[in-house]
């Protein structure tokens, strides 16, 4: 029974050592499967009609041999295909018809580690995760954010109605602008810059282009030299449009029931200088005929 406790001690120790020999072999076989490819870590933005570069490379530790070299690009959602290199020359032959004669790689820099895709022409159907894939004997691969934006027009405010406005009345105040992506946040204030979110209804609409129209209306109560304030805030460009209109005294015309008295009055005040005149054409009269009575000059009628 003695002689079995170091066997048996030795036999352990044998197949742990074993064990871990092998978990260093399999950690180096990982090492040297594994291609070490880098994609930026935070989202790329571009803007709508313009080009951006999607960065991709990979480490080359000697000058690479480009018929050796696959490059992959591809979306991750859909696994459609954007661009596809190999066999030293591009392989175009399975690239998604949204894409076409809109992508190209740095040939001149694949050789020293750079996969990098250049995107023309942005779209906002572009807007998603795109996957790197880089095969040079070993393989690897990388995913980013492309966010697609678009600024928007200046924001505009108009007031309905203008006319027959008087203190009191119920506005609607109008604030568009367009052509942009994403969303915009749309932001009502006074003239003390507090904000105001009661009665405001906002729409944001896609054209077929996918960027947003967006309107606002604002109802509030008239009040004479009041200023009301709307700014449209793009959330990925940071950009923000303003746009105001002040309603004074002089905006607002005559209320109905004034007008009307006003008009009344001339009216009577047209009647009255017409009655004194027949009084004075009358009186006039009588007195020419009393002096062709002879009780008075008769130049007086003249």
């Amino acid at each position: 029974m003695t002689t079995l406790v170091p066997l048996i001690a030795v036999l352990v120790i044998s197949a742990v050592e074993r064990g871990s020999r092998e978990e260093d072999s399999e950690k180096a076989k990982k090492s040297k499967t594994a291609l070490d490819v880098h994609v930026p870590e935070v989202p790329v933005v571009a803007l709508y009609g313009q080009d951006v570069t999607l960065h991709c490379t990979f480490n080359a530790s000697s000058p690479v041999n480009l018929s050796e070299l696959s490059v992959y690009w591809e979306l991750a959602d859909t696994k459609r295909s954007i661009h596809s290199f190999s066999a030293g020359r591009d392989q175009l032959t399975e690239q998604a018809d949204t894409f076409a004669n809109r992508t190209s790689l740095f040939n001149a820099q694949l050789g020293s580690g750079n996969a990098s895709l250049l995107l023309r022409n942005v779209r906002i159907a572009d807007d998603g995760v795109f996957s790197c894939f880089v095969s040079l004997g070993t393989f690897g691969s990388g995913a980013l954010v492309l966010q697609v934006a678009a600024p928007y027009t200046k924001p505009q405010v108009t007031l309905a109605p203008d006319l027959n406005l008087r203190p009191g009345d119920e506005v609607s105040l109008t604030c568009v602008a367009y052509g942009g992506f994403p969303q915009a946040q749309v932001q009502w204030q006074d003239g003390m810059g507090r904000n105001m979110t009661d009665n405001v209804t906002t729409s944001q609409v896609a054209s077929e282009e996918g960027l947003f129209n967006v309107r606002s209306v604002l109802r509030v109560v008239l009040e004479p030299n009041s200023t009301y304030s709307c700014r449209l805030h793009n959330p990925l460009l940071g950009e923000e449009g303003h746009a105001s209109v002040t309603i004074t005294g002089q905006n607002t015309t005559f209320p109905a029931v004034a007008l009307w008295v006003t008009v009344g009055l001339a009216i009577c005040l047209l009647g009255l200088l017409i009655a004194l005149a027949v009084v004075c054409r009358r009186k006039i009269k009588e007195s020419c005929e009393e002096a062709a009575a002879g009780t008075l000059d008769r130049t007086t009628c003249h």
